[in-house]
């Protein structure tokens, strides 16, 4: 065996170091290829795989309920990203996301695109779309209903891209199998705080659910009243009308007509 062993033209430990990206050890962090980026969560970035949330590969976030704070979860990460130039795409959202509360959180609006799409297998296409972009930064798509084959589908197009893919998913799909590497159940937790739990990493198994302390943005503590009656999130367009310019061209269509 020892002869035979010294035979041999790679090492186990050479096979691991050259396959960092492809290998792991179940008492050990997995490694991705593309740098993680950070939750903006100290506690959390310990327990995700290289500190971070991993690109290139399918997150996903079970909730009970949508809207229970998942966008504000991950604000410190989304804000990082556009004001870096990239794209962040909000896909099939439940509800539309209160702009000015995104922009209080740091995230540069101009680089946020809206995608709405009804069917399961439109959203599963316009995920995929969306990975090919040179701009893609972050991919956040909500999926009520998603079999294990589209699944399949978006952890192979999010291999492509480097960067993040979250999906969001009903709590009822904890049990059910996923090809997700990184899964985490996140609950509404007291003080506008939430309880993340993650039940599936390339890594040792995390027992302890983490409460982290969401900020909320200023504007949505404010009363209703206040809220209506301040300055509109987006401002109504303004034009300019050539009045004469447009009288000229009345009178030119009113000489042409036939007497």
């Amino acid at each position: 065996m020892a002869a035979l062993a010294s035979a041999l033209p790679f090492s186990t430990s050479s096979i691991l170091a050259s396959h960092a990206d492809s290998i792991w050890l179940g008492d050990q962090m997995g490694s991705y290829r593309s740098k993680p980026i950070s939750s903006g969560y100290r506690e959390l970035d310990q327990q995700l795989p290289h500190g971070g949330w991993p690109p290139s590969v399918l997150t996903e976030l079970l909730l009970a309920n949508p809207g229970v704070g998942e966008l504000r979860l991950l604000a410190p990460t989304l804000a990082r990203i556009t004001q870096a130039g990239k794209t962040v795409v909000l896909l099939a959202p439940p509800h539309i996301p209160f702009a000015a509360a995104l922009a209080e959180l740091g995230i540069d609006l101009t680089r946020v695109i809206l995608i709405e799409a009804d069917k399961p297998v439109d959203r599963i296409w316009a995920v995929e779309q969306a990975l090919k972009s040179a701009s893609f930064g972050a991919l956040l798509c909500w999926l009520p209903q998603a079999r294990a084959d589209h699944l399949r589908r978006l952890q192979l197009a999010a291999a492509g891209g480097e960067g993040l893919t979250f999906v969001f998913r009903p709590l009822s799909a904890q049990d059910q199998s996923s090809p997700a590497p990184l899964r985490l159940v996140c609950k509404p937790s007291p003080a506008g705080r939430m309880s993340v739990e993650i039940i599936k990493r390339r890594g040792p198994v995390h027992v302890d659910p983490i409460v982290l302390p969401l900020s909320i943005p200023e504007i949505l503590v404010k009363p209703l009243a206040t809220r209506v009656l301040s300055k509109p999130v987006f401002s109504p367009p303004s034009y300019a009308v050539d009045r004469s310019a447009l009288a000229a061209t009345a009178a030119r269509h009113r000489a042409a007509l036939p007497a």
